[in-house]
């Protein structure tokens, strides 16, 4: 596992974070990364990885339906709006 080491990190931004973990009954460390994982980027691909598997779950159980139309008469439509 990859490791991180913060220097310089301003005062009340260390408080805050120590604040928190103490509230938490965690390390600094162990909050660190619990705020870090609520990055948007990272929320985002968790939902698409989420929406993926519902999706391979669906299609092993009810297996794969054709397309209503052909992909290319979709893209033509969407190109004439």
């Amino acid at each position: 596992m990859r490791s991180l080491q913060i220097r310089d990190m301003p005062e009340d931004v260390y408080e805050a974070l120590s604040h928190r973990a103490q509230n938490e009954h965690r390390s600094l460390a162990q909050q660190a990364i619990v705020e870090l994982r609520q990055m948007p980027e990272l929320l985002a691909q968790e939902r698409r990885q989420k929406a993926l598997e519902r999706l391979r779950e669906r299609i092993a159980k009810e297996g794969a339906r054709p397309l209503p139309l052909d992909p290319a008469v979709l893209v033509r439509k969407d190109r004439e709006r």
